[in-house]
């Protein structure tokens, strides 16, 4: 195993995301710094009062967390679970695991964040009523790579062969 393959996570500095007033998240992308190839994993730190990234569900890219410190709420489908340190969350592609994290309390949460790199990728946001569509490089991927990446209503529809030259 190369050098370029172990990092420090304290030699990685953190990138701030933020959105709005409701967003607030620190992350450090551990996988892409060690050159992983088809397993991405960040630290995140979900600011105390805030939350993770939209509601969402991949249809090609699984995901699983490991709450390292603090609490925190789950919102997954339909319901609302607790978590905390040492708590696992495996979250499969489709509807039935949609998510988003929550950080109703006074003190940081700190977690790691796993996600196969598959691409392309299709996410929903059952909260805006969209889809995102993502080629090249996968959802938290090298954004240099990323052929497409396109956020459309949901309800868009477009024939298949609209637009085509037939005759």
């Amino acid at each position: 195993m190369s050098p370029s393959h172990v990092v420090r996570s304290q030699d990685i500095p953190w990138t701030d995301i933020t959105q709005g007033s409701r967003v607030a998240i620190r992350r450090k992308q551990l996988g892409a710094a060690a050159h992983g190839q088809k397993l991405g994993c960040s630290l995140l730190e979900l600011l105390p009062g805030k939350q993770s990234w939209p509601f969402h569900y991949h249809l090609a890219n699984e995901e699983a967390l490991f709450i390292l410190e603090g609490s925190g709420t789950l919102r997954l489908g339909d319901e609302r679970i607790p978590v905390s340190a040492g708590d696992y969350v495996a979250l499969p592609p489709g509807p039935a695991c949609a998510h988003q994290l929550l950080n109703e309390g006074s003190q940081p949460l700190r977690y790691l964040a796993f996600s196969t790199q598959l691409e392309p990728d299709v996410l929903v946001y059952p909260d805006s009523q969209k889809i995102g569509v993502m080629a090249g490089s996968a959802p938290g991927g090298a954004k240099a790579a990323r052929t497409l990446e396109a956020y459309l209503p949901l309800a868009a529809k477009v024939g298949y062969w609209d637009g085509e030259t037939t005759d």
